[in-house]
Formats: C-alpha cells, structure tokens, sequence
C-alpha cells in the first residue's frame, strides 16, 4: 500500500483509508471485522465524526482498533453546531471516550457554521498544545474559506482539507487542491465513487472503466480511485463495512494509470465549468 505525506504534519498516511459514514446502518460484527481486514490490508487511515450514527460510528471504530491504536491514523471531526471554543474541546473529550484513545491523529471542523472560525481553531490550537489530537484540519473548505482558515492560524497548521470528490464530481481540481498543493495541506476525497450513482458498465463512462480495469487485471473501482489518486496531495477514504469491499479498495493502493488512460477517463468523466460554492454530501 503506497504511503504519501499527510499534509505539513511529516507523517506518512495509506493513500486508500477507511471511512465510516453510515456504517452503523450495517451489521456491527460485520463492520467491525471489515475494518480489521482493512487494517491487515495497510489501510490504517480511519477516519469518522460525531455526526455519524450520533457517536456510533465512533464506538464501531474504537471496537475495530482495539489492541491495535498505535498502527492507526486515527480522525475525527466536530459538528459545526459544536464548534465554539469551549464546544470544540468538549466534543474533542466526547470523541476520545467514544475511541477509547487518549489522542486522534487529527481532528477536523466538519464544515462552516455560525460559530467564528477563529474560535475553533483556538480551540484546536489548544486541544493539540495539550497533546489530546496531534493535528488539525478542515472539511469541506472551499479556496475562500481555506484562505480565511490559514490567515487565523498562519502556515504549517492547516493538516489537511476534507472534500467530496469521485470521477463525477472534479470540481475540487479547478482550484481547490492547487491550493492544498501549494500550501501542503493534504486532501482527503469523501465518497469516492458518488452516492449509489457509481458508473454502469455499459455507460460510455463505464465501458471506458472497464476497458482500463481488463488492462491492469483491476475492478473498475479500483481504476476510479487510481484516478483520483493522480494528484500526489490526494488520499480517499471510501466506505469499509464489507470484507470484500475493503479487499478490493486496498487494490487500488498500488495501481498507476498511464498518461493516456487518464486522459481517456478525463475524456468522459469531464471537469464541469467552475461554479461558486463547493458541491458536499
């Protein structure tokens, strides 16, 4: 499993992790040992929220991690409704007991609320001077918002910037991950193959996929994430709650697409026109 940088933060992170966005609507057992084979495969960037499954999501991940914390790059993210200073220390605690860990590897503003940015990332200043995440990070940031971010908390703070990004949704290549590229600020792509809208095999974009899966004996997932795993500061955390699902995730982690065949796929998976305001699930 390939291992890039994670932002400014001199730690290496799988390039293909794990997340646990509804998770809890599948069988805990089930979810559970899906994330260890994850784990045994190289996929030990986990990543969850308050928000999923109300802290549910949490107790699955913290029952898949246990006896195993120290090979995990552990996240998770506050609610904007929680995100004053004193909101975001207090669910900070809330996520740590849920974990049943004494630090997360970052934590994350999940998106922008009405609480003042410049209180939370005094509240995440302080949460990591203490020792309690050892780095912070954004989520569903787009350029404005990360410019905002990073004249408050000055360069080398910003850890990463988590954002929806799949083959049908490349907004973010106009100018968010130039930015994040510039600023070394890691990029983190949510929902990698879209919402239940994954493209079918006989589509033009789906017989393009499946051409280029026969040539490097791959799934057409797995070529969707290589694709977005072109640019050097992207990572993906696509959902983990299925063994064979996760298998063929961590696939992904080794495959390289040649020149022609990204432009193949940007051929028929086509960057939109730049439109104001960052598409989000």
């Amino acid at each position: 499993m390939e291992k890039r940088l994670f932002g400014w933060t001199k730690r290496t992170v799988a390039v293909v992790g794990q997340g646990t966005w509804k998770i809890e609507q599948d069988a805990r057992d089930k979810a559970i040992a899906a994330l260890r084979v994850g784990l045994d495969l190289g996929l030990t960037h986990i990543d969850t929220a308050e928000m999923y499954g109300s802290g549910e999501a949490e107790e699955i991940a913290s029952a898949a991690i246990a006896g195993r914390r120290d090979e995990v790059f552990l996240v998770s993210k506050v609610l904007p409704q929680n995100a004053s200073r004193r909101g975001t220390i207090a669910a900070c605690e809330k996520s740590l007991a849920r974990l049943k860990t004494d630090r997360l590897d970052c934590y994350l503003l999940h998106w922008r609320g009405r609480h003042p940015l410049a209180d939370t990332i005094a509240a995440l200043e302080e949460l990591q001077a203490a020792g309690k995440i050892l780095s912070w990070g954004v989520s569903n940031f787009d350029v404005d918002d990360l410019e905002e971010a990073l004249a408050i908390a000055g360069p080398g703070r910003i850890a990463c910037n988590q954002v929806l990004y799949h083959l049908q949704e490349r907004a973010i290549e106009h100018a968010v991950i130039p930015w994040c590229d510039k600023n070394n600020v890691a990029v983190v792509a949510y929902s990698p193959f879209g919402q239940d809208d994954f493209p079918e095999d006989k589509s033009a974009g789906g017989k393009v996929l499946q051409q280029i899966a026969a040539a490097h004996g791959a799934s057409a997932r797995q070529i969707a994430l290589a694709f977005l795993l072109r640019f050097k500061n992207v990572l993906a955390i696509p959902k983990a709650s299925q063994a064979a699902h996760v298998a063929d995730n961590a696939g992904a982690g080794e495959l390289t697409l040649g020149p022609g065949e990204i432009r193949q796929l940007e051929s028929v998976f086509t960057l939109p026109p730049k439109r104001r305001g960052l598409p989000m699930l």
